[in-house]
């Protein structure tokens, strides 16, 4: 969100003229408990409760009925006591506190603050009460860094603004690639989450506002940025899985059919171009025709109406996705239906269609009605015969936070009632709340260039600070022509280190790689190539973003939240826990400085080390662009597999994960599971965690027994413990040394070898999976 003002003059001073609304000297009601209370105003209440150790609930109670919850929140969300909440009181106060923060109500001064569990006063409400006009102001120290609130649309040119966020603002779904919540976070250790369908936000230098109408309830969260994440996904709902095949690559194109389709894939395939996703524009549908909306186009797609088209990718293993629009013709079997039954949006109205020149209006997705017929037979024919994830456009164009939703909402209810095959979508603007559904963000009709390319990276990081975790972007630039080949290739190796990797142009534009020249071909499938050496990491956040709220990429703040070199940095990120990526967004860039936060790191393609807290000078190649600023964090475990031409080509029967020890101990948990459908709701996943500590000269690796009810094709892991060239390891007795890597990996069983590779020295360790396993490396003396 740029950082204009919308808060207007006639509209503030109608604020300032509303009366205050003042809790009264509250005993305790009848109801507290040792985890609530609530603060009487007349008939009225204040509802102040514990809902997790870090998360503290404000509700105003109108004649003690809680208000009904907005798309914001969770429905399935309920109360939960922390175990050690306890609740106290004297003459001067009353105190809430668990193990991570505690919440006072002072008598005095009418005032309620929240504290760390330490003790630090974190924020003020001098008149929490103010939520019975919607309102919630909050006093905090000065000069703390304040973030979330919304993002950037496509239209904004000016993203300079970064990640930081001050003065008036507004929390909406907005206009295309936008991303917005009424929920403000510091890095000082809180967040303030108001449960508002828009929200007027002001950010002073020691003040919170906000605003929404009919707001009544407000969540206060208090900790690191993970563990207020954490809360969010709480407390508005976790995302569900996308399918494995979405963790690679996606080409998208407007202007096809089935020939050129065809055409096209086979010549990924025949390169070994790694790609699983082939989206559709608007060529696969019959738009404008009866039901045109649902169904595959025969004139452009013979074989999509009866499966042989699905039956030819499969074998191929491609996936086909398709264009929706939250409209349909009026003059139309499907139309004079929608008009007859109220389905038609107040805000929309009857006008010729861009595209098709008939007339067309769209529909109110607010309307349980309007979603359960949207997955109609037709719909569901299309998905049956091969449309399997859905690219939902133009829901942004009536000033609704909840159209786009509500849509996707549609298709998330109706396919899972339909199949059990996961869903997958990618839309065009995001409010908090729509993660529920299978809801992917891209950032709306870029433009191509550099410039454009490299705003990118503040839409992304801005989006991912309101919670929108699996983000995306037309790569190469949707409008304006044609990329140029560096251009092109820089935006593949940038698209290659985000959730949700794809290419896209405008009609009659081409995004595949071999379009470009030689150059930027062999760059661009390099970098696809190492995305999907990374799967087996990057499907292990799918899992992570689902249990802890935090996803696949994101901003240093979170790891780094005292270092204020990395404030506003949106320059670099974290690749999941141990990848720090900081792609080249300038033409002809010859050296790149890059920020390396606290730690040690080593450059992914040389294995140069660096020592944290400083910038380093990356050497970039501007003549073939086959560079990537990939850095590795000390401490990391990060699993990989041989890059395949799609997403589980070949059973995954061996494991690579390179360990980087350090000092500190570390973990990762490796997840897989079936890839396809929700099995892994009822405990059908496979989960293994691996941690790994230096101690002294040794380093000790311990495996824990896998949990869950699925079983991959998976066998063994090796090893590949950097830094150490061990004389003897141990694993539940003696491992059988091995001369080299290469007579390890052909060797039954399990066993070792020593030597070298780029980052120094190196021990391979090979041993069975699944079972629990304490592997100790001791080098010679």
């Amino acid at each position: 969100m740029s950082p204009r003002p919308i808060l207007a003059p006639l509209f503030a001073a109608l604020l300032a003229a509303l009366p205050p609304v003042h809790a009264a000297d509250a005993q305790p009601a009848d109801n507290a408990t040792d985890s609530a209370f609530d603060l009487p105003l007349g008939a009225d209440a204040l509802h102040v409760e514990l809902l997790a150790p870090n998360i503290v609930h404000l509700a105003y109670r109108a004649h003690g009925a809680a208000a009904a919850p907005t798309l914001v929140i969770d429905p399935a969300l309920r109360a939960g006591a922390p175990a050690d909440a306890k609740r106290s009181e004297d003459g001067t106060a009353i105190e809430l506190a668990s193990a991570g923060l505690r919440v006072r109500w002072d008598r005095k001064t009418r005032t309620l603050a929240v504290l760390d569990a330490a003790g630090r006063t974190l924020l003020r409400a001098d008149d929490p009460a103010s939520l019975a006009r919607g309102e919630l102001s909050l006093r905090h120290d000065a000069g703390q860094p304040m973030y979330g609130v919304g993002g950037y649309d496509a239209f904004a040119r000016d993203v300079s603004a970064g990640l930081l966020r001050k003065g008036r603002l507004r929390a909406e779904a907005g206009q295309q690639g936008n991303a917005g919540a009424p929920f403000v976070w510091s890095t000082a250790g809180y967040g303030v989450l108001l449960d508002s369908l828009g929200a007027d936000v002001r950010l002073d230098d020691t003040r919170i506002g906000l605003r929404g109408k009919a707001a009544r309830d407000a969540y206060i969260l208090v900790g690191r940025p993970a563990e207020i994440f954490a809360g969010i996904a709480r407390i508005s709902g976790p995302t569900p899985l996308f399918p494995k095949w979405a963790m690679g690559f996606t080409n998208s194109q407007w202007g096809i059919d089935q020939k050129e389709l065809l055409q096209i894939v086979g010549t990924y395939r025949a390169k070994h171009i790694p790609i699983d996703n082939f989206t559709l524009d608007f060529d696969w549908k019959a738009w404008g025709e009866d039901w045109g909306e649902f169904r595959w186009n025969t004139a452009k797609f013979p074989d999509g109406p009866d499966g042989g088209l699905k039956r030819t990718l499969d074998a191929q293993g491609m996936h086909l996705t398709g264009i929706m629009k939250p409209r349909v013709h009026v003059d139309t079997v499907e139309g004079r239906y929608a008009t007859a039954h109220g389905f038609w949006s107040p805000a929309s109205k009857e006008a010729p269609d861009y595209f098709s020149k008939k007339p067309i209006r769209e529909l109110d997705f607010d309307l349980p009605a309007v979603r359960a017929w949207f997955f109609n037979d037709q719909l569901r024919h299309s998905f049956d015969t091969g449309i399997v994830g859905w690219w939902n456009d133009e829901a942004d164009d009536i000033g609704s936070d909840t159209q786009f939703t509500n849509m996707q909402r549609a298709m998330y209810d109706g396919q899972r009632a339909h199949s059990p095959l996961r869903v997958w979508s990618i839309n065009r603007n995001f409010y908090l709340g729509a993660q529920r559904y299978a809801y992917g963000l891209w950032s709306g009709d870029i433009a191509t260039g550099f410039a454009s390319m490299a705003g990118q990276r503040a839409r992304m990081l801005s989006a991912i600070d309101v919670g929108a975790m699996q983000w995306g972007m037309d790569g190469g630039g949707f409008r304006d022509g044609t990329p140029t080949p560096e251009n092109y290739a820089r935006w593949v190796q940038f698209g290659a280190f985000t959730p949700v990797f794809r290419v896209h142009g405008e009609l009659g534009q081409k995004r595949q790689p071999w379009v470009y020249g030689p150059v930027a071909e062999r760059a661009a499938t390099a970098a696809i190539r190492l995305r999907y050496a990374l799967i087996p990491y990057v499907y292990s956040y799918e899992y992570a973003r689902r249990a802890t709220g935090v996803g696949l990429v994101r901003p240093l703040t979170f790891d780094w939240p005292d270092d204020a070199n990395v404030r506003n940095d949106v320059d670099a990120w974290l690749f999941g826990d141990w990848l720090l990526v900081s792609p080249v967004v300038e033409q002809g860039q010859t050296s790149k400085p890059v920020y390396l936060p606290a730690g040690e790191w080593f450059d992914w393609f040389t294995g140069e080390r660096h020592e944290g807290g400083r910038a380093v000078t990356h050497a970039a190649d501007a003549k073939n662009w086959s560079d990537i600023p990939l850095f590795v964090r000390a401490g990391a475990i990060i699993p990989t597999q041989p890059p395949e031409d799609y997403v589980g080509q070949h059973p995954l029967v061996q494991l690579d994960v390179e360990i980087f020890p350090a000092a500190r101990p570390s973990r990762f948990t490796y997840y897989d599971d079936d890839g396809t459908t929700y099995a892994y709701e009822h405990g059908e996943d496979y989960r293994q965690a691996i941690a790994v500590r230096r101690d002294g000269a040794a380093v000790q690796v311990d495996i824990d027994a896998a949990e869950g009810g699925y079983r991959p094709a998976l066998k063994t892991y090796l090893l590949k413990v950097h830094g150490i060239a061990a004389a003897q390891v141990a694993g539940g007795g003696a491992l059988q040394r091995h001369d080299s890597l290469d007579a390890l990996r052909k060797a039954d069983g399990e066993g070792w070898a020593a030597g070298r590779d780029r980052f120094g020295e190196v021990t391979w360790v090979k041993v069975a999976a699944a079972d629990a396993r304490h592997v100790t490396l001791t080098p010679g003396h």
